[in-house]
């Protein structure tokens, strides 16, 4: 019976490649290639010392955690951005669930009703958007709502309209909308856009004043927007009951019409429809999804400033509303496309109206609950464009007629606002500025 030799000390009971126990290079007297490199992996026929990997095959997990790793820093962005970016987008088929839901649920509802319906849920989005960044972000927060409420109004007015005007005019000379639409919405608009600048416009004829310090002068701006906010309110809920109870039949004529000039009714018709309980059950999983995307978003705003110099303004009037406004654009624009100009400018101008008579007043009320000073005082910049908009906008909608011209015309102011917007400073820190807000 012959037994098995027992190993020398210091030999190597295993060669298996995943062995990490480091071995000394052994010089061989052929010329061949050692037999373990500088790690203790054992080298394979063919392959020189230092190339080998101690692994065979193709592990995924480890090709990629070496790629990465081997990359340049510069080809890598760092974590912060790609959150923030990777929500951004996120935040366009979250909101775009909100608004089909919401389009669903408004169909098993009477004409008015579901327009008004849509409106406000197309506006879910910037209502938590507002709250989370007062919330996370506190006084920090304050310049980019501030921004965003006046770039909600104009991307809504500006590029939004310009788009309707200018799709709806490549497939028809003109198109007509009813001046019960266009002349309620633009009148409300011009008495919404004075009662947002009245707080900045007090607080720049004030500035300066000797019998008056910055302090209390800032104090008196937050009294006065928190007044005006309750004022908003009150004027949303009379424009809310003149348009569903009062004069709903106007309203209800007006877009019965519409109905019928839809260019693709038949399809929209024979497309499948959700249950009333579907409908609910949609809206909830968006506007969880948007909550989740809003927060992401939210905590990476103030390293977009820091690191990748953004401004309040080009967040704000451009960035912001561009994301949370999406799905109601597409949605208007479509209408358009159709020759429903009476439903697209209902969604456009209920849309700004929202946001200037009760989101914008949730904004200081939510502001004042928690301890901050949100106030209405803007950038005179953000203000005076808001004010020109409104009045570009007004004679647009004058003559009940629209082309693809007037729609160009629109969307080039709006690329003007954004190449300023992008230009425009933050505040320099210590400097009192008309839209500053500090936290109580």
């Amino acid at each position: 019976m012959t037994t098995r030799p027992k190993p020398r000390r210091g030999s190597r009971q295993s060669t298996s490649p995943y062995t990490h126990e480091p071995k000394p290079q052994q010089e061989r007297e052929d010329g061949n290639l050692p037999q373990y490199n500088s790690n203790g992996h054992a080298v394979t026929r063919g392959i020189q010392p230092n190339g080998e990997s101690g692994r065979r095959g193709f592990h995924p997990v480890h090709f990629f955690t070496v790629c990465w790793a081997s990359s340049c820093t510069a080809s890598k962005p760092e974590e912060r951005l790609w959150i923030f970016i990777l929500s951004y987008v996120a935040m366009v088929p979250s909101a775009n669930l909100i608004g089909f839901a919401g389009q669903e649920l408004a169909r098993k509802l009477p004409t008015v009703l579901g327009v008004v319906l849509e409106t406000t849920l197309g506006s879910l989005v910037e209502m938590i958007l507002f709250i989370v960044l007062l919330v996370n972000q506190g006084a920090n927060g304050v310049p980019v709502v501030q921004a965003a409420i006046l770039g909600s109004i104009l991307a809504n007015l500006l590029l939004c309209m310009g788009l309707c005007f200018f799709f709806g005019g490549l497939r028809r000379h003109e198109q007509n909308f009813h001046d019960v639409v266009s002349d309620t919405g633009s009148n409300l608009m011009l008495v919404a856009g004075m009662a947002l600048v009245i707080p900045v416009t007090y607080s720049n004829a004030l500035r300066g004043r000797e019998n008056l310090t910055t302090e209390q002068l800032e104090m008196e701006v937050v009294k006065i927007s928190r007044a005006t906010a309750i004022v908003l309110v009150l004027a949303f809920m009379v424009y809310t009951f003149f348009q569903m109870k009062s004069h709903h039949g106007f309203f209800d004529e007006i877009l019965e019409q519409d109905e019928q000039n839809d260019a693709d009714r038949h399809r929209d018709l024979a497309k499948p429809k959700l249950t009333l309980i579907e409908s609910i059950i949609a809206l909830a999983i968006a506007i969880t999804f948007v909550s989740m995307m809003a927060v992401f978003l939210v905590q990476n705003i103030e390293y977009m400033k820091n690191n990748r110099g953004l401004s309040d303004a080009f967040l704000g009037l451009i960035l912001v509303p561009l994301v949370e406004k999406a799905a109601e654009h597409i949605t208007a624009i479509d209408e358009a496309w159709d020759n429903q100009m009476n439903f697209a400018l209902s969604h456009i101008l209920g849309a700004s109206i929202q946001t200037a008579l009760l989101n914008t007043p949730l904004a200081v009320i939510v502001g004042w609950g928690l301890g901050i000073h949100m106030s209405m005082n803007f950038e005179m910049f953000d203000a005076v464009v808001l004010i020109l908009a409104i009045l570009v906008v007004g004679q647009f909608l004058r003559d009940g007629k629209s082309n693809y011209l007037e729609g160009a015309l629109c969307f080039f102011v709006y690329v003007l606002i954004a190449v300023a917007a992008f230009y425009y400073p933050n505040p320099v820190e210590g400097h009192e500025t008309a839209g500053s807000s500090a936290s109580e």
